[in-house]
């Protein structure tokens, strides 16, 4: 499986190890390739491309941007490049003026979610929210003494959530698909509820987990 991840941070650099790992071929997307040569020397079995080249290249594709910079990048190369791929949306859409008694401000509304937003720039493409509600020290490979903890999942189309099941449940995850795209509006939030404890008391180490009677 060709596995593009668009973004150069702790993210898209946590993820990649992660498919990599799983034995996928990892191409690693950023405006300025050469700002990853280190981390391609780290990792030679992994390719360093533009926004476009890691599009392209990937049968599945992350989108580990910031938020506030997702739709851009993604009109930036087209969406032609994501017709019919299953698209991982791990961005929430942040707004840059910083957290108020640790609540991280958002740029979108109640009513609306980033992934939202994406679907219908790029209709044809198959987004899944997933990732976006625990810290990157935690995405793959979890470890908590509850056990599995639990990922949220949410997109239009079933094989594409039956995917990104696989892909999470491979790295370590429980799963719960809680619906269309309408359900990020409920997801996004979720990473502002995370950083709390973190912003107040520098806690990090927690992940959801879904309890059923």
């Amino acid at each position: 499986m060709n596995v593009g991840i668009l973004g150069s941070g702790t993210v898209a650099r946590t993820l990649a190890a992660g498919f990599i790992e799983q034995g996928s071929d990892v191409m690693l997307g950023t405006r300025n390739p050469s700002g990853l040569s280190e981390w391609a020397a780290e990792h030679p079995s992994a390719q360093v491309g533009s926004f476009e080249a890691t599009a392209n290249f990937g049968d599945i594709v992350v989108l580990a941007v910031k938020g506030s910079a997702v739709e851009n990048v993604v009109s930036a190369f087209g969406c032609n490049a994501l017709a019919g791929k299953t698209v991982i949306d791990a961005s929430n859409p942040i707004n840059e003026t910083g957290p108020e008694n640790g609540v991280l401000p958002y740029f979108t509304t109640h009513g609306e979610s980033l992934m939202e937003r994406l679907q219908l720039q790029c209709p044809d493409a198959n987004f899944v929210k997933a990732f976006s509600c625990v810290g990157s020290g935690h995405m793959v490979n979890p470890s908590f003494e509850g056990g599995a903890p639990t990922m949220f999942i949410c997109g239009n189309d079933d094989s594409a959530k039956a995917a990104v099941n696989d892909i999470l449940e491979s790295f370590g995850w429980e799963v719960e698909d809680m619906g269309g795209v309408e359900a990020a509006r409920a997801i996004e939030p979720l990473a502002m509820l995370w950083c709390i404890p973190g912003f107040l008391n520098n806690s990090w180490n927690h992940a959801f987990k879904l309890l059923k009677a």
